[in-house]
């Protein structure tokens, strides 16, 4: 034991001595990044680039010799980006709220901690604070892998100028928040429509004759359950922190595949990294074999089509307004000359933003 206890010791040493030569490295990073900010200041630079952090944690990935993972390396240098970026500047970003949500996630992965956060009560809301520079980005949901897109956010497109500037995937966990020390104490579960249909295998197996009570907003079951002795909610690891409830249960889940993909919205014009993703929005003639004919410009120069959704165009004539994703960035050779030859046969088209594929996006089959 006293062997143990001197090994032990000596490890929390050079632990120590690691952590200062850290904080000195760190402390170095944060003096560059105040030089980088100044310069991107005086040339009217944007403070994020997502393009420059896919390279960063590319590199970083690539050259770590482990126990590291990648998912781990991200989560680290997210921060570490996020604290050195709010010395440059603090960003405001605004996401469709309330706090707790799965937005909000996404929008906390993707800017890290050093930001100010703005929930908004709707997905237009967002867009308009970014169009009218009360935000300097948004985050919204755009698709979901078990129900599909999210139309509200496709919609906005037409009607503002915002564009996009990144993307972020987050896995759909439900985990059921209570005070309550077992199964048995609880009486009533608060839960949005969504959440409670997701769980409703393991509510009816697990909870069998507690009353599921809906709540709206979902972010607000947090809330419900905590002033609820015997209550539970469903919802985020996020949303039991901000009410300070406790996790009874991880994972409660029906189908553990769910995700959601989030956009980050702005003015930003991301440069190509190798991995992009471009966004498209295009308005046909009304004559047969005109989609055909239309997405037939990527077939043509082998660009593959990831998402292709129509709206209404909301205005008289039933006409539709067509949206698209395509792997590439829109300054490549072959996805520039696809994009040239749908112009050629739209009314109108628009690049709603070429920007870094996500990292754990889906790769084509």
């Amino acid at each position: 034991m006293d062997n143990d206890n001197t090994e032990i010791t000596e490890i929390r040493r050079l632990i120590d001595e690691v952590d200062e030569e850290l904080l000195r490295i760190l402390n170095r990073r944060a003096e560059l990044a105040i030089r980088a900010g100044e310069l991107k200041r005086r040339d009217d630079r944007p403070y994020y680039t997502p393009e420059r952090e896919r390279e960063v944690f590319d590199r970083l990935a690539k050259i770590s010799g482990g126990p590291l993972q990648r998912r781990q390396i991200e989560a680290i240098f997210r921060e570490v980006i996020s604290v050195a970026r709010s010395l440059e500047k603090t960003l405001e970003i605004g996401y469709w709220g309330p706090v707790g949500t799965f937005t909000h996630l996404a929008a906390l992965k993707q800017f890290g901690r050093e930001a100010n956060f703005n929930p908004l009560d709707s997905i237009e809301e967002v867009f308009r604070a970014v169009e009218q520079s009360q935000a300097d980005y948004g985050v919204v949901p755009v698709e979901n892998s078990l129900v599909g897109v999210v139309p509200e956010t496709l919609d906005m497109f037409a009607r503002t100028n915002v564009r996009i500037c990144a993307e972020v995937y987050v896995d759909i966990a439900h985990h059921l928040l209570t005070d309550c020390e077992n199964l048995d104490a609880i009486e009533r579960v608060y839960a949005g429509p969504q959440p409670a249909a997701q769980c409703r295998r393991w509510l009816r197996t697990n909870l069998p004759r507690a009353e599921v009570v809906e709540v709206v907003p979902t972010a607000k079951a947090a809330e419900r359950a905590k002033a609820d002795p015997s209550g539970a909610s469903i919802g985020t690891k996020l949303a039991a922190e901000n009410v300070g409830i406790g996790v009874l249960h991880e994972h409660i889940e029906d189908n553990p595949h769910n995700r959601t993909r989030f956009l980050v919205v702005g003015y930003n014009e991301p440069a190509p990294t190798g991995r992009d993703r471009c966004s498209l929005m295009f308005i046909l003639r009304n004559r047969p074999g005109e989609l055909y004919r239309a997405l037939g410009a990527f077939d043509r120069y082998d660009v593959n089509l990831t998402m292709i959704e129509s709206r209404p165009a909301q205005r008289a004539g039933f006409e539709y307004i067509f949206y698209c994703d395509c792997q590439g960035h829109h300054t490549d050779h072959l996805v520039a000359k696809a994009i040239e030859t749908l112009r050629a046969s739209a009314l109108e088209c628009v690049i709603l933003g070429s920007y870094p594929e996500a990292a754990d996006a889906p790769s084509p089959a």
